[in-house]
């Protein structure tokens, strides 16, 4: 049986959910990969209202779309953002707008909520980001000392240990998506911040190549190391374009921009070797969604999450439980 192939919702947050259930079912996805927030998913009501639980499922079932996991990247990232600015103003309710402490409190109170509306949606895994308290930290000038380091990964685990409580009450994992400007962006780091929470198994990574790659560093390689640790996967690609004028950090250009060190592709169009990843994942019995999240400012929105559900379920294939020599065995 291949793996569910879904189509993460948080780039479509503009569409209603039914509109956008239509249209991924007409492009061939089997679920949804539901984003908190839009209307996608009310964690506020999911999290106490069964009945709002049943009725969400329903309007995905008129399309035969199911769920296997929803995600609020953005909530999860005012948990230890140090600034909390304007920037994210948008990610809370109004009445927290300006006010970063504020924004903070709701957010841990949201991303506990969280794993009550997974629970209530009878799924197991919440995809997001955590926020980290020293990522502006990443090049050490002016200097860093240790102390700075392991203090931000102590306020990590201070915060987020009473909001994984709560997952285990609830028998749901929170996968992180490894990525720039998280507590975890790269294998070390993702070490470390396991370490930090005792590896506690409420704990664990939403697996995302497009990010690692263009650090340079081996997707491979980082579902062996945690190949334990993979709650969930996004598909996404992503193309390194660099020229010898720009570098990876991306020059404060626009994704799109077409001196950009890197940029999104749509699936298959860019540098990563997607085969390899399911022959990983084969080996080390990850089994479940392969999660499009679909981003290319170069192409149709609707063209690209379309092609995208074609390539996934074309190059998905099981492990086989046979020897292909073996009919030579006596």
């Amino acid at each position: 049986m291949s793996r569910p192939v879904t189509l993460c919702t948080g780039q479509w947050a503009d569409l209603p959910v039914t509109v956008l259930a239509e249209k991924a079912s007409s492009w061939g996805y089997d679920g949804l990969e539901l984003a908190c927030w839009g209307d996608h998913m009310d964690v506020e009501k999911a999290a106490s209202d069964l009945n709002y639980c049943e009725e969400h499922l329903e309007k995905l079932a008129k399309h035969n779309l199911n769920v296997y996991a929803i995600s609020n990247h953005l909530a999860g990232q005012l948990v230890c953002d140090p600034n909390n600015d304007s920037r994210s103003d948008l990610f809370a309710p109004d009445d927290c707008a300006g006010d970063a402490e504020k924004k903070r409190a709701w957010a841990v109170d949201n991303m506990k909520k969280t794993a009550m509306a997974a629970k209530n949606l009878g799924i197991d895994v919440v995809n997001g980001f955590t926020g980290s308290p020293i990522w502006h930290y990443f090049y050490s000038f002016p200097p860093v000392s240790k102390q700075m380091i392991d203090d931000g990964f102590g306020y990590f685990a201070e915060m987020w240990n009473p909001i994984l409580d709560v997952f285990d009450e609830c028998r749901v994992k929170f996968a992180l998506e490894v990525h720039p400007t998280e507590i975890a962006f790269d294998i070390v780091t993702a070490d470390r911040a396991l370490e930090t929470l005792n590896r506690r198994e409420a704990f664990g990574f939403n697996f995302d190549p497009s990010h690692l790659h263009w650090q340079m560093i081996d997707p491979i390689t980082f579902i062996n190391e945690f190949k334990d640790r993979i709650y969930h996967c996004h598909m996404k690609d992503t193309a390194l374009q660099l020229d010898g004028r720009t570098g990876i950090l991306g020059s404060h250009l626009d994704f799109g921009h077409p001196e950009r060190g890197w940029d999104f592709r749509s699936l298959g169009r860019g540098d990563i070797n997607f085969e390899d990843i399911i022959r990983t994942f084969n080996h080390i019995g990850y089994s479940g969604p392969l999660s499009v999240e679909w981003e290319d400012t170069g192409m149709d929105r609707e063209h690209g999450a379309a092609e995208a559900c074609d390539f996934v379920k074309q190059l998905d294939f099981q492990r086989s439980e046979v020897a292909f020599d073996a009919a030579f065995e006596e």
